[in-house]
């Protein structure tokens, strides 16, 4: 497939050059980037939008930020991080790609990570599908003794909530407990095999960070400061993130 080549015309003021300078490793220099494209090869968004990580840094270098901004592609890319560990400049190209999304007006982000985000910010839960504590704690029940019930083998399986002093302080993504609560017990048989002390809290459980997604940096760090917030309050001494 033919790619449309970027036109660049005259000198271009760019807030992302100035990001790629800020976070680069000591001693680092962007201008030894001979674009090996180690950081694409690896890259689960590469060739979507017809975009890659190489390409966008090059871009962001070359001052192109009204085209950074107007591609879909800064919003595809996982942040994984695969890029940084690959390169051997160490250039942090997701902290550009979050840069990036922050300068995108609020409104105009994606309506499903934004709706997420704030759906999450509206219950103690950190539930990207809004569920209430009390809600998560009837089905977990449920679910629990459904399956104690029908598979004797697990009788004696457990699913805590708001244990406490627990080793492990589980998380959970949002939307099983909602479309698919059976999909929760896998896990669980896992856990209990292992002989693995944990709890899920009543609060905080919501396992995914869409407000992280977003670039909005007050909410995501919100979001986990409810989570560790409960974690603590249990006395739990990990956080295990299934997400």
């Amino acid at each position: 497939m033919q790619v449309e080549p970027i036109q660049i015309n005259g000198k271009n003021e760019s807030t992302f050059l100035n990001k790629v300078k800020e976070i680069l490793p000591e001693g680092g220099n962007l201008n030894l980037c001979l674009t090996c494209g180690v950081c694409s090869s690896g890259c689960p968004a590469t060739g979507l939008e017809g975009m890659d990580p190489r390409k966008f840094l090059r871009m962001a270098a070359l001052g192109l930020d009204k085209e950074i901004l107007s591609s879909p592609w800064i919003w595809m890319c996982t942040m994984c991080q695969r890029c940084i560990h690959v390169c051997p400049m160490k250039i942090d190209i997701p902290q550009l790609v979050f840069n990036a999304r922050a300068q995108v007006p609020r409104e105009e982000r994606p309506k499903g990570i934004l709706g997420s985000c704030d759906m999450a910010l509206r219950n103690e839960s950190g539930s990207a599908m809004g569920t209430a504590p009390d809600d998560f704690v009837f089905v977990v029940e449920d679910v629990l003794e459904e399956y104690q019930e029908a598979q004797p083998e697990f009788a004696e399986m457990q699913a805590p909530i708001d244990k406490v002093r627990a080793e492990f302080f589980l998380n959970q993504n949002s939307r099983e407990p909602v479309t698919e609560p059976d999909e929760m017990v896998p896990l669980w048989k896992i856990l209990h095999l292992a002989g693995v002390d944990w709890t899920y809290g009543s609060k905080g459980w919501g396992g995914e960070n869409y407000c992280l997604f977003l670039a909005d940096n007050e909410a995501w760090e919100h979001l986990v400061q409810q989570t560790a917030g409960q974690a603590d309050a249990l006395g739990c001494k990990t956080y295990l993130n299934t997400e």
